[in-house]
């Protein structure tokens, strides 16, 4: 078991992250930390921590410092991390003693060496650990026709197995990606992996200042989302999602390249056009609103 954290001036809540790392009921893990450039005491804690690590081993390397999704990017297709199971690591959040273990469970259940990925929900805490909600809680099943439109998950929540890995990295060579999260969805889905939302919240995800209102399900923070979306900030993400999905046409099942095929067709030509391809290709957001949003965004070119 393979945990890639991913740092940067993390020192205010690192210590809490690690202990719940070290308190979980999986009983051996190897941590992996790739720091990207941190200027206060971020790599001293990193060190301190490595004799008290009885789970396993510890590992810091220096990341890219080329930002958040091009750090964990290093450590997908570093082919010095080996392990059965990977799972995503941020620096300030607090896991859930049996986070790493419900993943493996199920995955174990799955058998065979298919692409498996897991992710939860989180609930949602501000900077001194105080609850303060949750993440959305979706219903309809993951799948490439929601990846293509919507991340469920964040990363922090997520772990993969060996072939989800492989499959990642191979990928992930070929392409950069705007979020790690979003990225693991969409290339799993498209290769035929299967994927399990676990609606019961794992992860303690911290929220810092301004951001902490953005993390629950309010309409404020719906509209927020709709404001991303009519801003066409989603239609630069969903560029970049289809100029990596371009670069690794050789790993999309046929029925994902079918479906793909459609929605890039649905982004162009008239309204009539744009919203019949649209239905045709079965895309969907994970709720009513989600998906009414994502219909006027096509209508006005925002996605």
């Amino acid at each position: 078991m393979a945990v890639l954290m991913a740092t940067k001036d993390g020192e205010a809540f690192l210590g809490e992250q690690l202990q719940s790392l070290l308190d979980q009921s999986w009983p051996l893990l190897d941590l992996w930390v790739s720091d990207d450039g941190s200027v206060d005491g971020t790599r001293s804690i990193v060190e301190a921590w490595r004799p008290r690590w009885t789970r396993g081993s510890v590992t810091l390397v220096d990341g890219p410092r080329k930002g958040f999704a091009a750090n964990f990017r290093s450590m997908i297709v570093d082919p010095r991390l080996d392990a059965d199971y990977y799972a995503f690591c941020d620096q300030d959040d607090i896991w859930e003693p049996d986070r790493l273990e419900s993943a493996i469970r199920w995955m174990k259940a799955q058998g065979g060496d298919k692409p498996l990925l897991f992710c939860s929900r989180t609930a949602t805490i501000s900077e001194d650990g105080a609850p303060a909600g949750y993440s959305p809680l979706f219903s309809r099943p993951p799948s490439f026709r929601n990846a293509l439109v919507q991340s469920i998950a964040g990363g922090n929540t997520m772990l993969l197995n060996r072939s989800a890995r492989d499959l990642l990295a191979k990928a992930s060579a070929r392409a950069e990606f705007v979020s790690h999260d979003w990225w693991a969805y969409l290339i799993v889905t498209a290769a035929g992996g299967s994927v399990r939302y676990e609606p019961r919240p794992l992860v303690r995800y911290r929220q810092h200042g301004a951001n902490l209102v953005g993390a629950n399900v309010s309409w404020k923070a719906r509209l927020s989302r709709l404001g991303r979306l009519f801003k066409g900030q989603f239609a630069v993400w969903t560029d970049s999602n289809l100029a990596g999905l371009a670069a690794n046409r050789d790993l999309i099942t046929r029925d994902a390249a079918h479906c793909l095929g459609m929605f890039i067709r649905a982004r162009k030509g008239s309204v009539l056009r744009r919203f019949s391809l649209l239905g045709k290709s079965g895309v969907y957001r994970q709720t009513l609103m989600g998906t009414l949003g994502l219909y006027l965004a096509f209508l006005w070119r925002r996605i």
